[in-house]
């Protein structure tokens, strides 16, 4: 956890790149905590908001978990939780600019027309056979249900 001082910060992302790795972060702002300065000057008053900061980023990480297989977004709000971590948090901080970055370069690769005609082909490929299937079954078995399909 970091102490107060943006030190640690910077010495890892003097390790991690240059200065220019923060100007890339997008809020200007260093690595570390962005408690407000008040806080930082008393240890304990630090030390509980960061306590405050995980249990409240635990919370909301572990409601879109509950969500990725419940009706919610649950990526999103995962990655809120994450957010609210980076606040106080330098491997959050960290974890969120890589996550960005891979996130980014997805899309990119996406956007390659190569892979956007491969995509469009894999899914009408795979139309096709879920229409066949479909086809082969209501002409076996009708409209039935599976679960109500006698033997036939």
């Amino acid at each position: 956890m970091n102490t107060g001082s943006n030190e640690p910060g910077e010495a890892i992302a003097a390790a991690d790149g240059t200065e220019s790795d923060r100007a890339k972060a997008g809020d200007g702002q260093g690595l570390g905590s962005r408690a407000p300065e008040f806080v930082k000057a008393r240890r304990a008053l630090h030390l509980s908001w960061q306590v405050g900061v995980f249990v409240i980023g635990l919370a909301v990480v572990v409601a879109g978990i509950i969500m990725l297989p419940l009706p919610g977004p649950g990526w999103v709000v995962i990655f809120g939780g994450m957010a609210i971590w980076a606040t106080e948090f330098v491997w959050a901080q960290l974890a969120l600019r890589w996550t960005k970055r891979k996130v980014t370069e997805a899309a990119q690769r996406a956007l390659d027309p190569k892979v956007r005609r491969r995509n469009i082909v894999l899914t009408v490929i795979g139309l096709v056979i879920i229409s066949v299937l479909v086809g082969v079954y209501v002409w076996k078995f009708g409209f039935e249900m599976p679960w109500k399909i006698k033997d036939q």
